[in-house]
């Protein structure tokens, strides 16, 4: 009993103890990701139109200049629990875009409602001569395929609380985490941007976002930085999940019908065993 205290005891300290030698070591401090109230949050949260209206201004202005989008149809701008622009703003907003075509004449038409989201770049090396040698990530699924993590026994509490924004959270966190100024012992190579949430601390992306960048249509929503990735990071969740609404509600369903089947089993059981001596 003495040794398993003891043993408990010693894990505690080295576990409270990591940070410390890792800040002594001269390692860079990473300050933790903060949850971000998204309205997608919860068991029974859904998707803000207007946000992912906003979000998609950014993405198309800012993000799509560099990064592609191969599983986003134009069409599914205009789906139910997205966007929801309409069909015929959808159909404006492909027509704006070349879709090269080997049938087409000239190689190239006018985008239509059922293609797909043009990448920037005609291939991955021609990206990565544009980009100084990295490849930009598609951003299909950039939200499921980033998180955060949580020490135990925290994230054991996602498992009731319905937890996946941790994409989100991430983007959000990273999008607000550029220095100008490296912090001192931070050693950033040429080309690279000091941020405090990528792994290693070095990226190659530039500060993609700037306050007043972009003039959104309601006033009401600051244009500033922490507004502008809050806004792009919930779009980039919608794209990664567009039924998330969906797949909530049909979860909430078969867990109710769940509750609801072992209550009749139970009943069942009384049934049959009441005047069975035990």
């Amino acid at each position: 009993m003495k040794k398993s205290i003891f043993a408990a005891a010693l894990i505690a300290l080295a576990l409270a103890a990591g940070p410390v030698l890792a800040q002594q070591s001269g390692a860079p401090h990473v300050p933790e990701i903060q949850k971000q109230p998204w309205s997608f949050a919860g068991v029974f949260g859904t998707y803000d139109r207007n946000q992912l209206q906003r979000g998609f201004q950014l993405f198309r202005d800012v993000c799509s200049s560099c990064h592609s989008a191969r599983l986003l149809a134009f069409r599914n701008l205009s789906e139910p629990g997205g966007p929801e622009y309409s069909e015929e703003q959808v159909k404006a907003l492909a027509a704006k875009y070349e879709i090269a075509d080997a049938d087409a004449e000239g190689g190239v038409r006018p985008g239509v409602a059922a293609d797909r989201w043009p990448s920037p770049f005609a291939s991955d090396a021609e990206a990565r001569d544009a980009m100084g040698g990295a490849l930009p990530p598609d951003f299909s699924v950039i939200a499921k395929a980033r998180g955060t993590t949580q020490p135990f026994p925290w994230w054991i509490l996602n498992y009731f609380t319905a937890y996946s924004e941790g994409g989100p959270d991430y983007l959000h966190a990273l999008l607000n985490g550029y220095e100008e100024m490296p912090p001192e012992g931070a050693e950033v190579p040429d080309g690279k941007y000091y941020n405090h949430y990528f792994p290693g601390n070095a990226i190659g992306m530039a500060p993609p976002l700037q306050d007043g960048l972009i003039t959104y249509e309601d006033p009401a929503f600051p244009q500033t930085v922490d507004q502008y990735s809050r806004d792009v990071a919930a779009f980039l969740m919608w794209m990664a999940e567009p039924h998330l609404v969906e797949r909530k509600e049909t979860g909430f369903k078969v867990i109710l019908f769940l509750v609801l089947f072992a209550g009749l089993m139970w009943l069942v059981k009384q049934k049959l065993w009441t005047r069975v001596e035990h």
